[in-house]
């Protein structure tokens, strides 16, 4: 195992400075604003509420708290209880807009009324609320979902227009996923394309909010989108979790394992920009919703809108456990059951391995389908111990294998392996089928989903298919002069196309219109630069993954002295 410089806190350069601290805050907002007779702080879902209350009260005005002008909570459960289902994990994806949440006679009240002294209206939608009373002083609380599952494991925040804070964190975060976020994200957009928002807060850091310019926030989206980026990893531990990414990651020692990193998943992590040594993060899904046409390029944008449609993960065995054995929805299951516009289909990088490392992936040959189905069953009801080895193919592993993984295709993980998961980007549609007999962090049973996962299973992807398909099926285009290049897949059901570089000179790359993702597999060190010298050069290090903005078109990564480095990189295929 090797150490490496990872560099956990990267970020964008953005002129000016922040505004640190409650006090600060509330104090450069009453100053710009004190003739306004109404202000709009308008807060992402997940925030805490009170502390914005609390805070600008401070101001001696009234404060207009939005969840009083909501419907009531079993209206919103009855509107949203269709997309929320009973599933202890999955729902449908959601097309409620906010203003559906608001009743409309209490808000026609409102708007109508006079206001006969100065207020603040205060939660998601304060400027829906107040958008006809006059031209007004926005400001919008921004935060990343990382930190929203935090505080949902904590029992600290409430849902959108109900309090489910007590619910399990599963609950909690698929009503987030399913419902909440796709509306706030929309809500969001459109004030975004609007230019009403003057100041963004970063409500992260409960003990620190921070807040800038629209000016300010609109230049560091701008050149984060026409420059290669990282955005901030984010790790968390697992049943199966691991030891790798302690030491080459450098995190806690203290800490039992680290199963999961996110180390570019748009979505789910953050951007920082730093304004003279102070970092102000966002969610890093804004680059994607300023700039989606610079950053995806248009052909990606056209087919998937508003939407990264490339995830790179790490899933960290090194002296832990195997991963669940495992299905992804098909598209078309994925379409049906759950509102999804495509499904996570994805691929096991080995980015290390220990000697007894293994993947299971297909089935094996002639085995009787019912009779794996009747012992699945049976293992969820803890009558016995399934016996994956006998129904699914188990292949010795090693650093640098490359496996593909179409959706339908039986899977998982061994221990004392090193994952980099490329995938699209969906994450959360894993049908687990056996999971060692183990209970997760919690100490409860994983959820199971034999019933699901039997209608996605492709009976016909068996070890003949596999080998010829799926396992380690790479193509040398071209080895000369210090840099071999190879297709190293996805399958052809699958849209992300892979290849990897290795090289002990400058290799020069071109985005051709859409964006790169890329990891570097292997050395200690790199250098991303533009031949037109469009950026500054981006320096990358071993196991950091990076994005490569579509409008970059032409650049260069090259090794540090001369030594022999890896990258894969991956795109969506034209």
């Amino acid at each position: 195992m090797r150490k490496s410089n990872y560099d956990k806190f990267p970020s964008t350069h953005t002129d000016g400075m922040a505004i640190v601290g409650w006090e600060k805050i509330v104090s450069t907002l009453n100053e710009q604003w004190a003739d306004e007779p109404v202000w709009a702080i308008d807060l992402y879902t997940g925030t805490y509420e009170e502390d914005f209350l609390t805070a600008f009260a401070k101001t001696g005005r009234k404060i207009i708290n939005t969840r009083s002008l909501m419907r009531p909570e079993e209206e919103i459960r009855q509107l949203t209880e269709r997309f929320i289902t009973d599933d202890v994990l999955f729902g449908y994806m959601s097309n409620v807009r906010l203003e559906e949440y608001y009743d409309s006679l209490r808000v026609q009240e409102f708007k109508s009324s006079r206001i006969q002294e100065p207020c603040i209206i205060i939660g998601t939608g304060a400027a829906y609320i107040a958008e006809k009373l006059s031209t007004l002083p926005l400001a919008y609380a921004d935060m990343a979902r990382w930190e929203i599952q935090q505080r949902f494991r904590r029992h600290e925040v409430k849902a959108l227009g109900i309090d489910n804070s007590q619910e399990e964190p599963s609950r909690q975060y698929k009503r987030g996923y399913f419902n909440d976020w796709n509306i706030v994200d929309r809500y969001k957009d459109e004030l975004m394309q609007s230019h009403r928002i003057q100041y963004w807060i970063d409500s992260n850091n409960r003990l620190e909010p921070k807040m800038i310019s629209d000016q300010q926030f609109r230049q560091g989206m701008e050149r984060t989108a026409r420059k290669p980026f990282r955005v901030v990893p984010f790790f968390d531990p697992a049943p199966w979790g691991g030891q790798w990414m302690k030491e080459v990651c450098d995190l806690p020692r203290e800490e039992q394992n680290y199963g999961w990193c996110f180390d570019c998943v748009p979505e789910e992590n953050s951007l920082y920009l730093n304004l003279d040594g102070v970092l102000v993060e966002f969610p890093s899904q804004d680059v994607v919703l300023t700039h989606s046409r610079e950053l995806l390029g248009e052909q990606v944008w056209a087919r998937f809108g508003k939407s990264f449609p490339i995830r790179f993960d790490f899933l960290d065995t090194m002296g832990g456990g195997n991963l669940s054995l495992q299905v992804h929805p098909t598209n078309e299951f994925a379409q049906r059951e759950f509102g999804l516009p495509y499904t996570q289909d994805e691929s096991y990088y080995l980015l290390d391995a220990d000697e007894d490392a293994v993947v299971y992936l297909g089935l094996k040959e002639d085995i009787d389908e019912r009779q794996m189905i009747k012992d699945l069953r049976a293992a969820q009801r803890g009558e016995i111990s399934f016996d994956a080895e006998k129904y699914v193919n188990k292949f010795p592993a090693k650093k640098h294998d490359h496996y593909l993984i179409p959706a339908g295709t039986i899977h998982c993980s061994g221990h004392d392996s090193m994952v980099l998961e490329i995938s699209s980007t969906p994450s959360i549609f894993t049908f687990k089928l056996w999971d060692w007999n183990r209970l997760g962090l919690d100490g409860k049973p994983r959820p199971i989903n034999v019933e699901r996962g039997k209608h996605v299973i492709q009976w016909n992807r068996t070890t003949e298919w596999v080998n010829r398909n799926i396992r380690n099926h790479f193509e040398v285009l071209s080895d000369e002069d210090g840099i071999m290049e190879e297709r190293t897949g996805l399958h052809p059901n699958e849209f992300i196309e892979t290849r990897r570089h290795t090289f002990t000179r400058t290799v020069e790359h071109n985005t051709n219109g859409g964006v790169n993702v890329l990891n570097l597999a292997d050395g200690y060190e790199a250098v991303v630069e533009s031949p037109e010298g469009k950026f500054e050069p981006f320096t990358v290090h071993y196991a950091e993954s990076f994005i490569i903005p579509a409008c970059i078109g032409r650049y260069t990564i090259t090794p540090l002295d001369g030594e022999e480095c890896k990258t894969i990189k991956a795109y969506v295929r034209k």
